[in-house]
């Protein structure tokens, strides 16, 4: 992608393409081939490939960097920034040598406190908050700091949003994501969401209150391992959505990793029929082998579906 265009990310949800991102969690390396053996095994299979941003508060190789190395390996990055480890001043410039290395997509997130972490005694700064740093993106795009000075050569980047599917009761408003699209965000990926019910459901209270069609939603998946993993991320992930009939499944399975991917798979495919799903974000901590065969095989069955 060269330094002047628009991402590939933002073509092809914009042409109507159903996409497919995945995750990848930098290393704690200094070694390129280090974050390399993570990334290509996606590059010509996602659309687009988050990079963390010091996941579960811990610290890996740096976001910025990871992102530019991917993009130079030809694998397009989402480049996710969090509010927690610098201030406006460091974000600014984390922001605007982003656009120097040609990186337009970016998925802004508050991040993890660092209680969280390996190192519980770090100091937090969130100097701003996920809507005030999507703000400044959008203004450093447009050419100009948020304190009024010019900034030479201006990007637009292609900002994201995290969202949670919920199944709404009657009198909820999507208050916080019209926030987030009021300041900048054109697409969002969501919390692991396995419910079609609840997606639709969700989606409808979505456009009913004018966030949609305008908001681009990529609703999270996992290739899930087993029963156990799924009950350990409905207890332990905040917001994860995972239906009770999958689990059994994952339960009965003779094999659960193959009866998760297959399980993955269908559900893409039903996604791909809902008004309002623009796509999927396949995030699988510790199963990062499994991403790649579920994409190819997702892709196959959306377009035999479309014959």
């Amino acid at each position: 992608m060269s330094a002047t265009s628009v991402s590939n990310l933002a073509q092809r949800l914009k042409s109507g393409r159903f996409v497919l991102t995945a995750e990848v969690v930098p290393p704690i390396s200094c070694d390129p081939a280090d974050l390399m053996k993570k990334a290509l095994p996606l590059k010509g299979i996602a659309d687009a490939v988050n990079v963390t941003d010091g996941a579960g508060a811990r610290a890996h190789m740096g976001a910025v960097a990871a992102a530019s190395l991917m993009q130079q390996a030809g694998i397009e990055p989402i480049l996710q920034l969090v509010c927690r480890d610098r201030n406006r001043i460091g974000l600014q410039s984390d922001l605007m040598g982003a656009a120097a290395l040609g990186i337009r997509n970016l998925l802004i997130l508050t991040g993890d406190k660092p209680t969280a972490g390996d190192q519980p005694e770090a100091t937090a700064v969130f100097d701003l908050d996920s809507m005030q740093l999507s703000m400044t993106a959008k203004k450093i795009g447009e050419g100009e700091l948020p304190t009024g000075t010019k900034v030479l050569g201006p990007m637009p980047f292609f900002i994201g949003a995290a969202d949670a599917p919920i199944d709404p009761k009657p009198d909820w408003q999507p208050t916080g994501l019209k926030g987030k699209v009021e300041a900048g965000a054109t697409f969002a990926q969501t919390q692991f969401c396995m419910d079609a019910g609840v997606v639709r459901r969700y989606l409808v209270r979505l456009t009913e209150a004018g966030v949609l069609p305008g908001l681009q939603m990529l609703i999270g998946v996992n290739p899930l391992r087993s029963a156990k993993s799924a009950n350990w991320m409905r207890t332990n992930l905040f917001g994860t959505i995972i239906p009770d009939s999958m689990v059994e499944r994952m339960e009965k399975a003779a094999d659960p990793a193959t009866e998760g991917r297959k399980i993955c798979v269908e559900f893409i495919e039903e996604l791909a029929t809902i008004p309002g799903v623009a796509g999927v974000h396949i995030m699988a901590p510790g199963n990062d082998a499994a991403v790649p065969d579920v994409i190819n095989e997702a892709r196959a069955r959306i377009a035999k579906a479309k014959l």
